[in-house]
């Protein structure tokens, strides 16, 4: 299934690998030090404004303007509908 984090932008959710709070991003210099050394992947999705979390998959790392609650409540959402088409 996919899951939408912002813009234009769907993912499958089985992709992904962690969400980050935007707070959390901020006061971790160790993910601070990852997201420079990654940098050729990340994908801006909040186009320079404030970005809400960071979704990482094996292939990207997007700055998403969604909350990560609000992107969690959507997969959540997401694997209910799945076990009732299964």
């Amino acid at each position: 299934m996919y899951v939408h984090i912002g813009e234009d932008v769907m993912i499958w959710a089985s992709d992904i690998i962690t969400i980050i709070e935007k707070e959390t991003v901020d006061s971790s210099e160790d993910i601070q030090l990852h997201l420079q050394k990654k940098a050729d992947v990340i994908e801006d999705l909040s186009h320079g404004a404030d970005y809400k979390s960071l979704v990482i998959t094996e292939s990207h790392i997007y700055l998403s303007p969604i909350a990560s609650g609000t992107i969690k409540k959507r997969l959540t959402k997401l694997a209910d509908e799945e076990l009732f088409i299964l």
